[in-house]
């Protein structure tokens, strides 16, 4: 079961937390429109500040997206299944207030995606980021626009080309994340920097926000709306299918040329 909750605290801090499948927190269509009704839940609230997103209590951020459900999905049902997770992402991107990722364990793909989609990044010392989609046979897309702009193109054709995983330090030194908190002070860390916002003038963050959007998007989803389109059109080879299945059963993938 795919679970969002969301509190508020006093109106003006909402904390989303996210409870998906296994211990990793993958994400599957579920997940996905769970996460997107708990965002856009907080649109238009009056009195709202800024928001925190985070696994829930014992689980990492967002471990990725579920191979079991994506290596069946087709040519169409790709571009659906894509097209639907963009629009989460939007949903945080264009939320009116701030939004912080904080990210314990492990936030990959998918999941890296989302943290990116966040304002700000805090994330746990023991913490790992990475998009290894590659390695399972699709290649980075919707968020994955965005690094480029936040760590430079050699590093993000790094991170896209070989799948590696970087720790919360590198993550900070790159720009990727904008600070680490130890393993067990994440929690305070983000609402150390969450209060920090709601202290500031609430039309004025508004208006900062916005301000960013203009700043960053000016060609943000024609890149994404690109993403879509080769992310479909890998779904018309038999490579996701085979990089998944041989991720989850343990083995080297048999890519055909």
């Amino acid at each position: 079961m795919s679970e969002v909750n969301v509190s508020l605290e006093g109106g003006a801090i909402a904390r989303i937390e996210m409870d998906f499948r296994g211990r990793l927190n993958l994400m599957n269509q579920a997940a996905i429109t769970s996460l997107q009704g708990a965002v856009r839940s907080l649109a238009g609230k009056r009195g709202l500040r800024v928001a925190v997103l985070s696994g829930a209590a014992g689980k990492p951020f967002v471990g990725g997206a579920d191979l079991h459900a994506m290596r069946d999905l087709s040519s169409g049902s790709a571009r659906a299944f894509i097209a639907g997770l963009a629009e989460s992402f939007a949903a945080i991107r264009t939320l009116e207030v701030p939004v912080i990722a904080a990210v314990s364990g492990y936030a990959l793909g998918g999941g890296l995606e989302l943290a990116m989609a966040c304002d700000v990044r805090v994330g746990a010392a023991d913490a790992q980021f990475g998009m290894p989609e590659v390695k399972v046979g699709i290649p980075s897309v919707i968020e994955a626009a965005l690094l480029p702009r936040m760590v430079g193109w050699g590093r993000a054709q790094y991170l896209l080309y070989t799948g590696a995983l970087i720790d919360a330090g590198e993550a900070c030194h790159w720009g990727l994340i904008d600070r680490v908190a130890p393993a067990d002070g994440l929690d305070a860390a983000a609402a150390e920097m969450a209060a920090s916002i709601a202290a500031c003038g609430p039309s004025a963050i508004r208006a900062q926000k916005r301000l960013f959007r203009r700043w960053h998007e000016s060609h943000l989803e024609e890149s994404i709306a690109a993403g879509i389109e080769e992310f479909d059109r890998t779904f018309e080879t038999a490579d996701p299918r085979e990089g998944m299945t041989a991720f989850l059963e343990r083995r080297s993938p048999r890519y055909e040329d």
